[in-house]
């Protein structure tokens, strides 16, 4: 089948539903879909401590050359990955733009533009609530279905670019809608508590008897005097012998506050994020906040990394480039923030003889220095000798491929 990458987009008729907010109500009886659920500070703190830090790194293609790799500057994906995936938005606009859909229902996806010479003209986002995939299991092909303004619109997989999620592109909200449901219910009995004046509720008791037009007035003028935080801690004056009762449990027997606090813990697993991310510093120490982060490297950012990394192959590399083009993140970028880190790192290597000066300060994106000066020189440390020549009062001359020269430096057994 010859691709005709040039075609526009074609509207199809399409009986199915465009789109994916259909609420889910839990047994705590609250709705949660991805667009309530964000409303959740940890929901939101979990999701921008991924989809930052992925975004904000360098995406770099490279190519595979005889002595090594090198950066294939020439390909067309090179600049819409690393500067700019179209004409409306940044790299990082738009890489975030896919992972933030990628965390919040399993998908992220782009509609790739072709130009006639079958090269990647640009990638332009698609909505996630709207656009669907379609895998014909009998025929092993892909399709997908996205709404724009209302219009349905069919594009075959080679038009598609997605980046999966974890568990097989599941929306994770979804699948762990009770979790957080629990969550949205405590948020939502917290703020209920505090604008009845931090209050719990009760009965007012009478002596007599009211009629229905009494008891309404009553209870509307309580209400009045009573409720909200503008009337909180108030004082109340009871008149014609009525008593106040107080019959639900105040939040600490409810365990509210301990409710929250676990929810933070459920949403960090959730989104395999630790939870010094989502400012949940109870259990936080220096010593334990370093390993965290550390595990968050490898556990959480480097697994999207490598989605993204196999996407782009998957699907903007196409035959034979497969095998000649990788994509790759700059991860050093993430010690930018740490200067001891990075400056340890770079003594490591460069006395150990695998980085000159120039390399570290490409690394630091600053003015090469001239060969001629040495920067290009590779150097090791040659602090290392043998003890048995230290014992004898041997020197470096003395020493050849890591052995001793019993017959001097001049080669006279005799010699000094």
């Amino acid at each position: 089948m010859r691709w005709k990458f040039w075609e526009k987009r074609q509207a199809v008729n399409y009986n199915g539903n465009g789109s994916t907010w259909a609420d889910i109500t839990q047994t705590t009886g609250t709705g949660v879909t991805e667009r309530t659920a964000v409303q959740l500070t940890a929901v939101s703190a979990a999701i921008r401590a991924i989809s930052e830090p992925v975004s904000s790194l360098p995406l770099v293609l490279y190519k595979r050359v005889k002595d090594g790799r090198g950066r294939a500057e020439e390909h067309p994906i090179y600049s819409l990955l690393h500067d700019a995936p179209n004409e409306l938005m940044s790299s990082m606009e738009f890489r975030e733009w896919i992972t933030v859909d990628a965390i919040t229902r399993g998908m992220g996806f782009a509609e790739i533009e072709w130009d006639a010479y079958g090269q990647v003209k640009a990638l332009w986002p698609l909505r996630a609530e709207n656009t669907t995939e379609y895998y014909d299991e009998l025929n092993r092909t892909l399709e997908y279905v996205t709404f724009i303004k209302g219009v349905g619109y069919k594009l075959p997989a080679y038009r598609v670019f997605v980046l999966k999620g974890p568990l097989g592109g599941k929306s994770l909200i979804r699948l762990h809608a009770e979790a957080l449901g629990l969550a949205k219910a405590t948020e939502s009995y917290g703020n209920k508590f505090f604008t009845n004046g931090a209050r719990p509720s009760g009965v007012l008791e009478h002596p007599g008897s009211l009629t229905d037009d009494s008891s309404a007035r009553l209870k509307a003028s309580w209400h009045a005097a009573h409720g909200g935080l503008d009337n909180a801690h108030r004082v109340a004056i009871l008149e014609e012998g009525m008593k106040y009762h107080q019959i639900s449990l105040p939040p600490e027997d409810a365990q509210f506050l301990e409710t929250r606090k676990f929810q933070l813990g459920e949403i960090a697993r959730i989104f395999r994020v630790p939870p010094h991310k989502i400012a949940d510093l109870d259990k936080a120490t220096f010593s334990n906040i370093e390993h965290q982060s550390m595990e968050f490297l490898t556990d959480s950012l480097q697994p999207w990394m490598i989605r993204w990394e196999q996407a782009i192959t998957m699907r903007l590399l196409v035959g034979k480039e497969r095998k000649k083009y990788y994509a790759e993140h700059l991860a050093e970028a993430l010690l930018r923030s740490d200067t001891k880190a990075r400056y340890e790192s770079y003594q490591i290597a460069r006395q150990n003889g695998w980085m000159s000066p120039n390399d570290i300060l490409k690394k630091e994106n600053q003015n090469p220095i001239p060969a001629e000066q040495g920067g290009d020189t590779y150097m090791v440390n040659t602090a290392m000798q043998p003890v048995s020549v230290l014992l004898k009062g041997g020197d470096e001359g003395n020493v050849k491929n890591g052995t001793p020269n019993t017959n001097g430096s001049n080669g006279d057994p005799n010699g000094e």
